[in-house]
C-alpha cells in the first residue's frame, strides 16, 4: 500500500525499517521529539450538529494530526473539525511524512489524537507476527497493549484499509466469481483465466499474495503473475486484457470510479485495518468528553464511505479538508456557522 507504507514491508524489514525512521524523525525533531511541520488553527466557523452540543470540548486547545496519504488526512480533518464544532480550539497538524512520526506525536503528547489502523499498531509497532482474525478482538487487543505506551483506543471504525483482489464487470459476469475460493475453484477448473497484476511487494509478502495463495490452496504459475506500480493495476484491472484480477485496497476511490468489483476474503486471511482514534492517554483523562464526541462519527465510517471520500479527493481533485466538512455538514453531525 503506497500511503501506508509499514503495511507494505515484509515482517523483518518493517521492523528495522521503523526503528530506523523513528531514529531519524527524533533526531531531525530536535527537542520537540516528533518531527512535526508547524501546524495551523482551524478557523472554520462550525457548529455542533448531532454531536458537540453543549459543546462539551469549549475550552480545550487539541491538536490534530495525520499520515500524508488522503484517507489517513481526511480522518485527521474529520476529527479536528468535530472537536472544533465541539467547542475547542484546534490546531491543524495533519500530512506528517511517515507512520512513525505521526504515532510518536500522540505517544509524547505534541498531538492529542489521529486515525490509525489497527492491523498497523498491532503487527508494525507492537511487533507482532499474526493478525487477529475478528476485526474486534483486534482492536481489544491492540487498545489494551497500547495502554502501557500512553496511547487510549476508542472504538473502532468499520472502515478496513486492507488488501483485496478486485475484477471488472465483463470479467466477474464472465468467470462468475464472488470470493477467492472462487477464484481458487476457477484456477483448478480453467488455469489460464487467472492472471494477476499486482505491486512488487505484494508479490512476496507473506501476508500479500504467497500467504494468500497457501491459504486458499492457489498453485499459479509465475507466467500469470504480472507486477507493476499501483496506479497501473488499476488501470490494467479495469481493463481487463492484461490481467483478470488485480491486487487493490479495499478504501481506495479508484474501486468504484474504474468499476471494479472487490472479491470477497472468505477465508478472512488478510489482516484488519481498520481505523480507530487514537488518542494520548493525558488528553482522555483530561477531556473524557472526546469518546462521546467521536463515537457516531467513527461509526458511521465504512468502506463505502471512505471509498466516496478518497475518491472525492484522488480523481475529482478536492481538498481533503472540504471533502471532510461537507461529508459532516452532509450527515448532520455538524453545522456551518
Amino acid at each position: 500500500m503506497a500511503h501506508r507504507a509499514p503495511h507494505r514491508r515484509t515482517r523483518r524489514t518493517r521492523r528495522r525499517a521503523a526503528a530506523a525512521a523513528l531514529a531519524g524523525a527524533l533526531l531531525a525533531a530536535g527537542p520537540a521529539g516528533c518531527g512535526l511541520v508547524s501546524g495551523s488553527p482551524m478557523s472554520d466557523a462550525v457548529k455542533p450538529g448531532t454531536v458537540g452540543r453543549g459543546l462539551p470540548l469549549k475550552g480545550a486547545e487539541l491538536t490534530v494530526t495525520s499520515k500524508e496519504f488522503t484517507e489517513n488526512i481526511i480522518l485527521g480533518q474529520i476529527m479536528g473539525l468535530v472537536f472544533k464544532a465541539a467547542g475547542a480550539t484546534v490546531i491543524d497538524k495533519t500530512n506528517i511524512q511517515g507512520t512513525i512520526g505521526a504515532r510518536e506525536a500522540v505517544k509524547s503528547g505534541t498531538a492529542d489524537g489521529m486515525y490509525e489502523y489497527t492491523g498497523t499498531a498491532w503487527i508494525t509497532f507492537l511487533g507482532n507476527e499474526h493478525p487477529i482474525a475478528d476485526p474486534y478482538r483486534q482492536w481489544a487487543a491492540v487498545r489494551d497493549a497500547d495502554r502501557a505506551n500512553g496511547l487510549d483506543w476508542l472504538p473502532p471504525a468499520a472502515l478496513n484499509n486492507t488488501y483485496a483482489l478486485a475484477l471488472n464487470a465483463a470479467n466477474e459476469k464472465k468467470y462468475g466469481v464472488r470470493n477467492l475460493s472462487d477464484v481458487a475453484a476457477l484456477l483448478k477448473r480453467d488455469p489460464g483465466a487467472v492472471t494477476l497484476c499486482v505491486e512488487n511487494e505484494f508479490a512476496t509478502r507473506n501476508d500479500g499474495l504467497p500467504g494468500m495463495a497457501k491459504a486458499y490452496g492457489m498453485d499459479i504459475p509465475p507466467a500469470a503473475i504480472r507486477k507493476m506500480t499501483g496506479g497501473v493495476v488499476y488501470t490494467e484491472a479495469s481493463q481487463g486484457t492484461a490481467c483478470t484480477f488485480g491486487e487493490v485496497f479495499t478504501t481506495d476511490g479508484r474501486i468504484k470510479a474504474m468499476g471494479l468489483t472487490v472479491l470477497a476474503d472468505d477465508r478472512h486471511f488478510f489482516p484488519n485495518y481498520n481505523a480507530a482514534p487514537e488518542m494520548h492517554a493525558a488528553t482522555m483523562r483530561k477531556y473524557p468528553e472526546i469518546a462521546g464526541v467521536l463515537a457516531p462519527v467513527t461509526a458511521a465510517l465504512d468502506n463505502e464511505v471512505a471509498q466516496k471520500l478518497n475518491r472525492e479527493v484522488d480523481v475529482a481533485g478536492r481538498d481533503p479538508h472540504e471533502v471532510a466538512r461537507d461529508w459532516l455538514i452532509g450527515k448532520g453531525f455538524i453545522t456551518a456557522g
